[in-house]
């Protein structure tokens, strides 16, 4: 309860900006494609906004960092423990019927 309390005096409201648009940031529905051709689709968050979801990734991953500001269609570097992967940015919404 102590964590939680001191957490909500700091929490705020991210609003969608509409200079956003077509670049990856916080809040952001983002599908990505590596060159194997798996995808996968999720929302950046915050780390308090993860649990229980499969779809949400926390802004401090590595791979929200490497997508933050990518448009569609870019390619981004992502560092792992099992060496750098590519991956491609094939859609970016933030659309909320999208979930």
């Amino acid at each position: 309860m102590r964590y939680l309390r001191k957490r909500l005096e700091i929490v705020r409201v991210v609003d969608y900006s509409p200079q956003q648009e077509g670049k990856v940031f916080f809040g952001a529905w983002v599908e990505v494609e590596n060159e194997q051709g798996d995808q996968m689709r999720f929302r950046i968050v915050g780390p308090d906004e993860i649990y229980g979801r499969k779809d949400y990734i926390s802004i401090d991953a590595p791979m929200a960092r490497a997508l933050l500001k990518k448009e569609r269609d870019e390619e981004v570097k992502v560092k792992t423990p099992s060496g750098e992967k590519t991956w491609y940015v094939n859609q970016i919404t933030y659309n909320a019927s999208a979930e």
